[in-house]
């Protein structure tokens, strides 16, 4: 196991930011109080039968960062695919996607990206958590520590060069950004991020300002009634991914009509089954045909 995290270190990425220590020091049980109570009739729970699953941390150059990972047992040199959460976290929700993942046989690994700045599971409210945590993360920071993530999944079964990434909401936004970033990803999913914004100190670029530096096709799911994501960004998504370079114009965008934002989320009552599970086979159909 030294030789293996020894290896482990010489492939972290080098310490660019000044960084605080980590504050959560684990994922979270349950599911997030911040999202509402769990609609226990529609919430999907995946058991870890066959699976190696449960908490980790990821060492960084500033502290270990929580994370949750699931993979076949006994499996080496598997499709890596790096699961980013919403604003609640790494909560059950995201740890279930995990183990569907890795039934599906991915090393899947979701990393606690808010966990210099806070826990989100203690918040109750998502006003007060986006204010005191989400609102103080630096983009900056979570593609860093995605860099971290990847180096310790190929250091730990998964294969460097069979690398995806897929997120919800908040993370949707982070995995259009990891695809500009990372020459080697071979593809990711991104579930109704924001595509458009104002340019800020921690948030300097909208994904539409950087689809010409686009490094990784990405299929896009994003919902015909989602209050907070109009469909003239999507419209102007697809544009600009029409005309910019060979990994933008090999992405899609996937409108499903009826569907609410966060409908995938399984345990909440934006939940839509059949547009959840049509965006889920198309995207594992997406990931076979990139190579994962």
């Amino acid at each position: 196991m030294k030789d293996q995290d020894s290896h482990f270190d010489s492939l972290l990425p080098p310490l660019k930011l000044d960084r605080r220590g980590f504050i959560a020091t684990t994922v979270a049980a349950g599911f997030s109080l911040a999202a509402g109570p769990a609609v226990a009739q529609t919430a999907i729970t995946t058991d870890a039968s066959g699976l190696l699953a449960g908490k980790i941390d990821i060492p960084t150059p500033d502290g270990k960062m929580p994370a949750y990972r699931a993979a076949p047992l006994g499996k080496k040199n598997l499709s890596t695919v790096m699961v980013i959460s919403e604003i609640f976290g790494v909560h059950e929700y995201i740890q279930d996607v995990c183990r569907r993942l890795a039934h599906q046989g991915y090393l899947a690994i979701a990393p606690e990206l808010f966990a210099r700045q806070g826990d989100p599971s203690q918040y109750t409210e998502i006003p007060k958590l986006q204010a005191a945590i989400i609102s103080k993360v630096p983009d900056a920071q979570v593609q860093s520590d995605l860099d971290t993530t990847a180096a310790w999944a190929a250091a730990h079964g998964g294969n460097p060069e069979k690398l995806g990434i897929m997120g919800f909401c908040w993370g949707g936004r982070q995995v259009w950004l990891y695809a500009d970033r990372n020459p080697k990803l071979k593809c990711g999913a991104a579930w109704y991020g924001q595509l458009a914004g104002d340019s800020t100190e921690l948030k300097p670029k909208s994904v539409l300002s950087l689809v010409n530096d686009l490094k990784a096709p990405v299929l896009g799911a994003y919902g015909g009634k989602d209050a907070g994501i109009p469909l003239t960004d999507v419209d102007r998504m697809r544009i600009e991914l029409a005309q910019g370079p060979a990994a933008a114009k090999a992405s899609r965008i996937d409108v499903y009509p009826d569907a609410p934002h966060a409908f995938h989320a399984d345990y909440r009552p934006s939940y839509r089954k059949p547009e959840a599970e049509q965006a889920w086979n198309r995207m594992l159909d997406w990931f076979k045909q990139n190579g994962l």
